[in-house]
C-alpha cells in the first residue's frame, strides 16, 4: 500500500479543525494508545488470547478512524471481530497472526504520516 492510501487527508483535516486547539495533544494521546494497543495485541496473540485482543483492537480502530487513518482502522476492525468471534466460539485466534505481523508496521508508518503533517514548522502547500 502507498503512503498516499494511508490516511484520508480530507478526514484527517476536518478532525484538526473540529479539534482546534486540542489536535496535537489529541494526536498525543493517540500515539500512546497506539503504542500500547499494538503492545496488547501482540502480547495477547502470543498467549491465544482472544479476548485479550478485543479491547486495544477496538480502541486502535475508533482512534485510527477519528484521524482518517482507514486502512489501519480496518486492520485493527479485522482483529477486534475476529477475536470476538473466537471469544464466542472458545477457539485460539491463530488466524490473526498475519494480521497482526502486518499492524505494527502499518502502524508506525501511519502515525510517521500523521505526526509530520501534524507538525506545525511542516511547509504546507498552498491550495490550488
Amino acid at each position: 500500500m502507498d503512503d498516499i492510501d494511508l490516511v484520508d487527508w480530507d478526514m484527517f483535516c476536518r478532525s484538526r479543525a473540529e479539534l482546534g486547539a486540542g489536535f496535537a495533544r489529541i494526536l498525543s494521546y493517540f500515539r500512546e494508545d497506539g503504542d500500547k494497543a499494538v503492545e496488547k495485541i501482540e502480547a495477547a496473540m502470543h498467549r491465544n488470547d482472544a479476548a485479550g485482543l478485543v479491547l486495544p483492537a477496538h480502541t486502535m480502530k475508533s482512534e485510527a478512524r477519528q484521524f482518517g487513518a482507514d486502512p489501519l482502522g480496518t486492520l485493527a476492525e479485522e482483529i477486534e471481530v475476529a477475536a470476538r468471534r473466537s471469544v464466542e466460539m472458545r477457539t485460539v485466534p491463530d488466524e490473526l497472526v498475519p494480521q497482526v505481523a502486518r499492524l505494527r508496521p502499518l502502524y508506525l508508518r501511519t502515525m510517521e504520516l500523521l505526526e509530520a503533517e501534524a507538525n506545525p514548522l511542516r511547509q504546507r502547500r498552498a491550495p490550488a
